[in-house]
């Protein structure tokens, strides 16, 4: 039997061994025919000198990724542990730390993964508004929020204020139990689920209390200018023309601001009309607005939603094609009709 010495003394130990050992757990479960001990800043290794390499190889690793970012969840940790494609493993650790938008709760690391939210981090660092347009589940709100809490904890505004258009998707908010905020709070819920995965829940509850995050339908914006802070509009789609118009009137001194949306998911009456489209057309080439499309290559849940996204894509192609077709055989139609016998 071998051993060895491991120092951790580049890293912080806490951050390797875990909250109670629960990385250092992690570690005795991937090598169950080793002895690992830790201690201080050490880590002591004993087996066969085959399983110690190997350890050795996945713990400097873990060492590198710390060296780099400084901190790390115990997914990240598990991932680097039972990565066995060296490449992937490497990618893995090289990752840019200046990714990282947001350390969320139990070391969760929030970061942009895909190209256009790469690009939607980089428009809202160099822009004051950024149109964000894309389709479910491409990380809109998400990365929004997350660059919200950045700026927050960096100091750069004083709040956040996340708002939607009340607009009812298929349900009747008023057949819901409750006041007119417990009616509201389920259709922010989404908002609210970003922000728990950024802030522990007794910071998120005094920020909430202090109103240094606010959370509020588009309607209660009116009046309002919003001076050094971070505003979010989700679901812009459902925003009327006034209502869009107002809301881009209320942003004050060091204010920045996210809008998003999905052209795809209008829920506003038939007789209304989105003021999305307008306001992205607009104001296309004013300096200091940006606007980022982001796509089904974006999407970041589920595998399926890819391909649900591109088969609604295609069926909407298949229904406008047969609406021109129609059309074009009404105005023949009609344009032989009215020929004169």
């Amino acid at each position: 039997m071998t051993e060895t010495i491991i120092n951790l003394e580049t890293v912080n130990p806490i951050e390797f061994f875990g909250v109670n050992n629960g990385k250092l757990d992690l570690l005795k479960k991937k090598f169950p025919l080793l002895k690992i001990l830790g201690r201080g800043t050490q880590i002591k290794l004993s087996g066969s000198p085959e399983q110690i390499e190997f350890a050795k190889e996945k713990i400097g690793l873990v060492v590198q990724y710390l060296e780099r970012n400084g901190h790390l969840s115990e997914n990240y940790f598990e991932t680097i542990l039972g990565g066995d494609d060296a490449e992937t493993v490497d990618a893995f650790v090289e990752r840019n730390p200046n990714d990282v938008l947001v350390f969320g709760p139990n070391g969760k690391t929030v970061r942009a993964r895909t190209h256009n939210q790469k690009r939607m981090v980089s428009a809202a660092d160099t822009n004051d508004i950024v149109f964000a347009l894309g389709p479910a589940g491409t990380g809109k709100t998400y990365t929004a929020v997350a660059l919200a809490v950045r700026a927050l904890k960096n100091k750069s505004v004083k709040k956040i204020i996340l708002t939607r258009p009340a607009v009812e998707a298929g349900e009747s908010l008023g057949f819901l139990p409750g006041d007119l905020k417990e009616k509201i709070d389920p259709y922010l819920r989404p908002l609210y689920d970003a922000l728990d995965d950024m802030i522990p829940a007794d910071k998120l509850g005094y920020y909430m209390s202090t109103r240094t995050i606010e959370i509020a339908p588009l309607a209660y914006m009116r009046g309002r200018t919003l001076d050094n802070a971070y505003i979010i509009l989700d679901e812009a789609q459902n925003s009327t023309d006034l209502q869009l118009k107002m809301f881009l009137t209320r942003i004050g001194a060091n204010a920045k601001a996210i809008i998003t949306g999905d052209m795809t998911q209008v829920d506003l009456p038939k007789s209304q009309r989105s003021g999305l489209e307008k306001a992205t057309r607009i104001l296309k080439n004013i300096n200091g607005i940006a606007h980022i499309e982001l796509d089904e290559e974006d999407v970041v849940r589920h595998r399926l939603v890819k391909a649900i996204i591109k088969a609604y894509d295609k069926e909407k192609e298949k229904e406008n094609a047969e609406e021109e077709a129609y059309q074009a055989q009404r105005k023949e139609y009609f344009r032989n009709r009215d020929k004169p016998q």
